[in-house]
């Protein structure tokens, strides 16, 4: 059995989750998720704690276990609490803002970037910590929404200048020390 997939996951008071067969709807006070999962896997809700079971030992339906216990705990997770995914800015004149609900990125661009937050997505951007949050209830969703602002200008390797995830590690390199002397 998977150690993940055997977990059980608690419904907190707030959080409705109505399971059909393989179609599970989860709604809480941050929004509402809704998502279709394998029929290889049971998915069942008993006294306020959702159990997801698999009928055999299939590879199949072993990699779908884990996954699918998973998914369900972030949904709930999500609607109730929510998550948030926080970009650092480093380098001279980078910057983030916001114009209403609006992102507005100098990175070094001729151009400033403005993003505008996707449903269920807000943003917010300390200027003075140099901070960009990443706000929703959907944790694949704002985790997708991440990845692509930091792709917009990713860490260079040579004097760390760019977005990063908070706490993440820049590999550095030397550059062109050697070069020089006869």
């Amino acid at each position: 059995m998977s150690r993940v997939g055997r977990l059980p996951i608690e419904v907190p008071s707030g959080v409705d989750v109505s399971i059909q067969g393989s179609n599970v709807k989860v709604k809480g006070p941050k929004g509402e998720l809704q998502r279709t999962f394998s029929p290889l896997i049971g998915i069942k809700m008993e006294d306020g704690v959702i159990t997801v079971s698999r009928n055999s030992e299939a590879p199949s339906e072993r990699a779908l276990h884990g996954t699918t216990r998973a998914i369900l705990a972030n949904m709930v997770h999500g609607v109730n609490n929510g998550f948030e995914i926080i970009l650092e800015i480093e380098g001279v004149g980078y910057r983030a803002e916001m114009n209403g609900d609006k992102l507005v990125l100098n990175l070094g661009f001729s151009h400033p970037v403005e993003l505008d937050p996707p449903h269920g997505i807000s943003f917010d951007a300390d200027g003075k910590l140099r901070q960009i949050k990443i706000m929703g209830y959907d944790k694949e969703q704002v985790g997708q929404i991440a990845s692509e602002i930091r792709n917009l200008r990713p860490p260079e390797p040579y004097h760390g200048k760019g977005l990063r995830y908070a706490g993440e590690r820049i590999r550095r390199k030397a550059g062109k020390a050697g070069k020089g002397g006869v």
